[in-house]
């Protein structure tokens, strides 16, 4: 059994994002649990990788970080994850993600359900469960969750529509853009409106609580009941934005854990995302005092 008294389980793909400049750690979830890990948060990662060299080297970086890599499953016939990352001329992302590799065969094991049912937040997104083996693994781990994120996390051409749905089904928390918000309704055969209009929609019809709308430079909205609330982005000289929906997440995390207000919740995900756009890559090296010092001045 896992007795940690309080953490969060990030779940699906851990990878190499290749840059032209060099490999860095990454991966939506991975990027997650690094930044809730940073926010002073115990973050466990549930993923997989390839018995190889990239592997190894990637359990020593996660390790080196703090992070425990005891859920990390070593696989013997696929490889450790790589994604080729371009950014271009607006410090906009765009990925090539290699299939088949060992993220895309996580096993579901006894140990897995302890530790999923014992966390506070289980986090995961679509992309994770493209492979039969790593969706079935989800769909099991979820029904051992006690707070259910579903970061939607759309990357072409891996967008299944039955899969979003049934996700969205079993989620409780639902983290999206306004891209990935018009897509949902076109899925669901509805006309998009307005952000309202869409948020009630998604949340009554898969019976969602919260949904949370982030809008890049035009800040995020957090739809908790039949209540409201908008936020302003943050100002900042972009580095790029690798990862910063992902730091926006692990921000709202480390307060939704600790069911503080949602002005709070939302000043903490705001302020992480904008910080950690405002520096190169997803999983920089930072100290919490640094980032707080940020937060405070804006």
């Amino acid at each position: 059994m896992i007795n940690d008294t309080s953490y969060v389980v990030c779940f699906g793909e851990v990878l190499w994002d290749i840059f032209p400049e060099g490999s860095r750690a990454g991966g939506a979830p991975f990027n997650a649990a690094y930044n809730i890990h940073k926010m002073g948060i115990n973050a466990k990662m549930l993923s997989r990788i390839g018995n190889d060299e990239l592997g190894k080297k990637l359990t020593d970086q996660i390790k080196s970080w703090g992070i425990t890599t005891d859920f990390i499953q070593v696989d013997e016939k696929h490889p450790t994850s790589t994604v080729i990352a371009k950014i271009d001329e607006h410090n906009e992302a765009t990925y090539e993600i290699i299939n088949n590799v060992a993220w895309d065969y996580i096993e579901l094991l006894q140990e897995h359900k302890d530790l999923v049912s014992n966390a506070d937040v289980f986090v995961f997104g679509s992309l994770s469960a493209r492979n039969p083996k790593t969706k079935e693994t989800l769909l099991q781990l979820l029904d051992y969750a006690k707070l259910k994120i579903f970061d939607v996390n759309f990357r072409p051409p891996f967008i299944d529509i039955e899969l979003v749905k049934t996700l969205l089904e079993k989620a409780d928390i639902v983290k999206m853009n306004k891209a990935e918000m018009r897509q949902i309704m076109m899925f669901l055969g509805e006309e998009y409106k307005s952000e309202d209009e869409s948020a009630a929609f998604i949340q009554n019809h898969f019976k969602i609580n919260e949904i949370i709308l982030t809008k890049g430079s035009k800040g995020a909205r957090y739809f908790v009941g039949n209540k409201n609330y908008g936020f302003n982005a943050i100002p900042i000289t972009i580095a790029d934005t690798v990862g910063s929906g992902d730091a926006f997440l692990s921000g709202f995390i480390s307060k939704r854990i600790k069911n503080e207000s949602p002005e709070e919740i939302m000043k903490q995900a705001i302020s992480l995302g904008a910080f950690i756009t405002s520096k190169s890559g997803a999983c920089p090296d930072y100290e919490y005092s640094e980032f707080v010092a940020f937060r405070n001045s804006h």
